[in-house]
C-alpha cells in the first residue's frame, strides 16, 4: 500500500467513527423560554432562578444545565439525590428532561414532592427557560 492508500484509509476509518458515534447523540430539541417560563409557575413556591435566586424548600437552578448534581454548598441533598450524584455526573438537558418527567422515578427516595411534567413539549420550554433564566 502506498503512503497515499494508508492515509485515506486512517482518515476514512476515523470519519465512519465519528458519523457512527454522531448517530446515537441526538441532539436535545429546543424550547420556548416565554412558555417555559410560564410552566415555571409550577416550580416557584420551591425553585427560584435568575439573578435574585436563592435556595428554598429546593436549591436555586441557576446553571442547572451542566452543573453537578447536588453539589451546592448551602443546600441540604437527601441521601438519595446524593446517590442519584454518584451515578449521574451531571445535569445535562435530557438528564434534567427525566428528572422532570417522574422525579420520583428518576431519583427513588426523592423528597421532591412534585409528580413531574408530563408534557415533553413543557419539558423542552421550561428547560430552555431555566437556561435563559441563569444567564
Amino acid at each position: 500500500m502506498t503512503r497515499f492508500t494508508v492515509s485515506l484509509l486512517g482518515f476514512l476509518s476515523a470519519s465512519v467513527l465519528t458519523l457512527a458515534g454522531q448517530a446515537h447523540a441526538e441532539p436535545y430539541p429546543a424550547g420556548n423560554a416565554e412558555k417555559g417560563a410560564k410552566v415555571f409557575r409550577k416550580c416557584v413556591s420551591c425553585h427560584m432562578v435568575g439573578d435574585k435566586a436563592k435556595n428554598r424548600v429546593g436549591p436555586h437552578l441557576n446553571n442547572i444545565i451542566g452543573r453537578e448534581i447536588a453539589v451546592l454548598e448551602d443546600y441540604r441533598y437527601s441521601k438519595a439525590m446524593k446517590a442519584y450524584a454518584e451515578k449521574e455526573p451531571e445535569w445535562s438537558k435530557a438528564v434534567l428532561d427525566a428528572y422532570l418527567a417522574n422525579p420520583r422515578k428518576a431519583v427513588k427516595g426523592t423528597r421532591m414532592a412534585f409528580a413531574g411534567l408530563r408534557k415533553e413539549k413543557d419539558r423542552h420550554d421550561v428547560i430552555e427557560y431555566m437556561k435563559q433564566a441563569s444567564k
